[in-house]
């Protein structure tokens, strides 16, 4: 059975801290309305019916990623990393997206969540704040800084960012199929031990 969010942090908490070099980057992350699970060679179809939308991309660094043959790079990428995620609505059983750890640092303790897009039909509901809310539950078992590299000019991203807490850091070019864009750089850090405490008190 697929541990909650609030079960694995009371786990952490009576086992002790997880060595960092075991930062687990692809879960199986079980919600209240969505799963996370890690992507798979036969996710392409399914992964790429919820992102054709061009309306998804209109305002990403990477605005084509909607057409085929720019999304299978992507998707490539995905696979490659180790770090990806396909995100399941739960109801339904249907891929409305995915997202990825990546860039994860033992020695400093740190990752980034990104590459991250959802379906339309799962804009403005409960289903990113959810998303997010579990991988970070899931990255503070590990980590004390989690970052998020959000487009500059990704307004709707970034109101996101800043509503799940996102504070803003710096803004720096990133290279990207050797193309340079420019970033927001947002990072969370992880709760004390006491804030995550009381939080497991209160989801138990």
């Amino acid at each position: 059975m697929d541990a909650t969010n609030a079960e694995r942090n009371v786990l952490a908490e009576e086992s002790g801290t997880h060595a960092a070099s075991n930062f687990d980057l692809q879960p199986t992350l079980s919600g209240e309305t969505i799963a996370l699970r890690p992507v798979h060679a036969d996710d392409f179809e399914p992964l790429y019916a919820a992102a054709s939308d061009p309306l998804i991309w209109e305002q990403h660094p990477e605005p084509l990623r909607y057409q085929r043959a720019v999304f299978a790079g992507f998707f490539a990428s995905a696979l490659a990393s180790g770090g990806a995620l396909v995100v399941i609505d739960k109801p339904s059983g249907t891929v409305i997206g995915s997202s990825r750890y990546y860039d994860w640092n033992p020695d400093t303790t740190e990752v980034a969540i990104g590459y991250t897009f959802l379906a339309r039909s799962h804009w403005g509901g409960s289903a990113n704040r959810e998303m997010k809310q579990l991988m970070l539950g899931h990255a503070f078992l590990f980590a004390k800084v989690v970052w998020f590299h959000v487009g500059t000019n990704n307004w709707r991203s970034r109101r996101a960012m800043e509503k799940i807490g996102g504070k803003l850091s710096h803004e720096a070019s990133v290279e990207s199929n050797g193309i340079a864009h420019d970033y927001a750089f947002y990072r969370i850090d992880a709760p004390s031990p006491r804030h995550r405490k009381d939080a497991n008190r209160r989801c138990r």
